[in-house]
């Protein structure tokens, strides 16, 4: 159970706390971080934070725990996740992807992959989970009490001391150090850099969880011109899938979103029209996709971002969680080498920058040639695709998500 505490109390609590009883551990003096948001990059910082004797608060301002759907945990997020004991329990959460198949939307196969292809590139399989497990496995990492969800930040202002935090209830918040892991509208973002206005991408995206044990051959995608649709095993006997399709903002369908979704999918080869007939509609999500451009400045004294506050991704690649993941283990090793929050902060930001833009322009680029219009012509660059040499791939796929790929700053 993820312990829920009303910001008052948190604020109440948390400028007089040196020591944990129930832990053992005493806490430095001076070193009390806020976390903004606890997504999975908030609660992975605050987990490695906190194994390192940190006095750690983390503020979530939505106040449900909806399930969501699922994620797909590489195996460069799971190497970071061993750094903080906790990648074990990962792996045992959800289900796993060894090889990973590309189809036509009539069946055909554009690439046909040898068993284990995954295994043998990354080293292991890349997991899926659903994401209230994971959330389950990070949160029950953490001290009762770190936990506090209904916690609106609205204003954040350094000062001599550390960061003041103003609540959306009006109260005040004092912290040594502050960190932004509030996803794409982060406000700690824009206090760093002004506003990051968002934009469209043209095309919206389905996420669900089926009641359907899957063929584990047949996990991976299935495409079309302007549509895919995605599937893999999300344990036993589930499986979660995505779909994409290139259409107007805002739209809602009047039948219902998974009611479109099976009509429009309906003539598809199998598996797609079972898995969709086999979802529960209330655990259906329907999601505009939004580019914003990266935060120009990820630290600035006692004041960081990581995650989507940093520098959002599109889903293409299955990179956005993972690393996410990266920058909060990466951040919690560059705290325990620092001599203050600030100097880890500007650290972090000179050491993760690289890499993560790297995968944002490369997600960006998928996502356009999948959506090119006329629609045919993205079919003609996927369908091409297939030109590319396995081994060529999966040697790309390895420097972005191996185990190996994932590295602690020295």
């Amino acid at each position: 159970m993820v312990d829920i505490v009303a910001s008052q109390e948190i604020i109440a609590a948390f400028p007089l706390c040196e020591s944990d009883v129930s832990t053992g551990y005493r806490s430095p003096v001076g070193q009390g971080f806020v976390i903004v948001g606890a997504g999975i990059a908030g609660l992975t910082g605050a987990v490695a934070l906190q194994r390192d004797g940190h006095r750690v608060v983390a503020l979530e301002a939505r106040s449900d725990t909806s399930p969501g759907a699922g994620i797909s945990i590489w195996p460069n997020a799971l190497a970071a996740l061993d750094e903080i004991g906790l990648g074990a329990a990962v792996r045992a959460a959800g289900g796993r992807v060894t090889a990973g198949a590309m189809r036509w939307h009539d069946g055909s196969r554009l690439r046909a992959p040898a068993p284990q292809r995954l295994v043998k590139a990354l080293g292991e399989p890349l997991v899926v989970v659903q994401r209230a497990a994971l959330r389950d496995v990070l949160a029950g990492a953490l001290t009762p009490g770190t936990l506090s969800y209904g916690a609106n930040v609205s204003a954040l202002v350094a000062t001599a001391g550390g960061v003041r935090l103003t609540l959306g209830d009006h109260s005040v918040l004092e912290a040594d150090a502050v960190i932004g892991a509030d996803g794409t509208h982060s406000v700690v973002a824009t206090h760093l850099n002004g506003s990051l206005p968002h934009r469209y991408a043209g095309y919206t995206a389905w996420r669900g969880v089926a009641r359907y044990a899957l063929d584990p051959d047949l996990a991976g995608e299935t495409v079309a011109a302007g549509a895919v649709v995605g599937h893999v095993p999300l344990g036993d006997h589930l499986t979660y899938w995505f779909a994409t399709e290139q259409t107007p903002e805002g739209g809602r369908r009047a039948q219902g979103e998974l009611n479109y979704v099976r009509q429009k999918f309906a003539h598809w080869a199998q598996p797609v029209p079972d898995i969709l007939a086999a979802t529960d509609p209330a655990e259906v999500l329907r999601n505009d996709l939004y580019d914003r451009a990266p935060a120009r400045q990820w630290a600035r004294g006692p004041i960081v971002v990581i995650g989507d506050a940093a520098h959002p991704m599109r889903p293409h690649l299955g990179q956005g969680g993972c690393q996410a993941i990266e920058d909060a283990v990466v951040l919690a090793h560059l705290v325990r080498r620092a001599a203050d929050p600030a100097a880890a902060f500007a650290d972090f930001a000179a050491a993760r920058r690289r890499r993560t833009t790297a995968l944002v322009r490369e997600a960006a680029l998928v996502g356009t040639v999948l959506n090119l219009r006329p629609p045919a012509v993205s079919a003609a660059l996927t369908r091409a695709s297939v030109l590319i040499p396995d081994a060529v791939l999966l040697r790309h796929l390895a420097s972005m998500a191996a185990g190996t790929a994932f590295r602690l700053p020295d």
